[in-house]
C-alpha cells in the first residue's frame, strides 16, 4: 500500500494494490507511484459510465435539460460497449472498437456527435486529475451510414406553402422563418420593437430558449430583410390592430 497522508476527517488516505506474484505487485506499485507523480487521482471503480453520467452533471453549465438528454442519447451506443471499463484503462483500441460496431447502425452525423460527448467527457474526467489523458481524442471518427435524405424544400414547395399560408395568422412568421434563415425559437421572440419597417431590418437579440438568449452570442444579428418579409409583416401588424380594435369594441359592448 501507499500513504497518502491524512484526510479532513484525520485517517489516514491509503491506496493499496495486490496481485498474485511480487513482480506484478511491484508493478502495479511503480505504475500507482506513477500516477501520483502525475498528479493524478484515479478512483478504484470510476468507470467510463460514470465519467460521462458526471459530464452531464456538471459539465454542460446553463445548458438546457434537453440539450443534456439529447447528449446522453448519442452517447448510449457507445456505453453499451465501453461503459463498464475503469476510465484509467480505456484504451484508443476500445474507443475505436465502439465506434466501428456504432458505425454498422447509425449515420456519420450521428456518429460524429456520440464520439464529440466521449471525448468532451473525457476530457472533463482529466481536468479533474481522474485520467491521465484523452484517448477518445486520438480516434478518427469513422463514417457510418448515410443519412436520410434533406428534407429541404424545393422551390415549387416553399411557394406553394408561402400561397398556402396567406390568410393565416402565421403568415408574417413563415415568412420570416423561410426566407430569412432565423431560427423559429427567434422569430418567436421577436416583438415590434425588433423590427424596422422603414429600415427593412429585424434586430435578433433573443429566443424562447430556456435561458432567453440566442443560440450562441454570433446569433444576436441584425438582418436585412427582403421585399416580401417586409409586406407580410405591414399586414401582421395591420391585421393586429383590427383585432385590438374589435376586441375593444366588444369589451365595451359587453360592458
Amino acid at each position: 500500500m501507499v500513504s497518502l497522508g491524512f484526510g479532513a476527517d484525520g485517517k489516514r488516505i491509503r491506496k493499496k494494490v495486490s496481485g498474485q506474484t511480487r513482480t506484478e505487485v511491484k508493478d502495479k506499485l511503480k505504475g500507482l507511484h506513477s500516477e501520483l507523480d502525475a498528479g493524478l487521482r484515479t478512483v478504484q471503480g470510476y468507470t467510463v459510465e460514470k465519467a460521462v453520467a458526471d459530464w452531464l452533471d456538471e459539465g454542460l453549465p446553463g445548458r438546457a435539460a434537453k440539450t443534456v438528454e439529447a447528449n446522453r442519447d448519442s452517447l448510449r451506443p457507445l456505453l453499451a460497449v465501453i461503459g463498464r471499463i475503469p476510465l484509467k484503462d480505456l484504451t484508443v483500441q476500445d474507443v475505436r472498437t465502439a465506434l466501428k460496431k456504432m458505425a454498422a447502425t447509425h449515420s456519420t452525423r450521428t456518429l460524429q456527435k456520440g464520439h464529440n460527448c466521449l471525448t468532451r467527457a473525457v476530457r472533463h474526467a482529466e481536468g479533474q486529475n481522474l485520467v491521465r489523458r484523452n484517448v477518445s481524442a486520438l480516434v478518427d471518427t469513422p463514417r457510418g451510414l448515410e443519412g436520410r435524405p434533406s428534407q429541404s424544400l424545393t422551390l415549387a414547395e416553399a411557394t406553394a406553402l408561402l400561397e398556402a399560408a396567406e390568410s393565416s395568422r402565421l403568415h408574417a412568421f413563415i415568412v420570416l422563418c423561410l426566407v430569412t434563415g432565423v431560427r423559429s425559437e427567434e422569430a418567436r421572440a421577436l416583438t415590434w420593437e425588433h423590427v424596422d419597417l422603414e429600415a427593412g431590418t429585424i434586430s435578433v437579440w433573443r429566443s424562447v430558449r430556456a435561458h432567453g438568449d440566442t443560440k450562441t452570442n454570433r446569433s444576436r444579428r441584425t438582418l436585412k430583410l427582403p421585399e416580401i418579409a417586409v409586406d407580410a409583416l405591414r399586414v401582421q401588424r395591420r391585421r393586429q390592430a383590427s383585432e385590438r380594435a374589435e376586441a375593444g369594441r366588444c369589451g365595451r359592448s359587453t360592458g
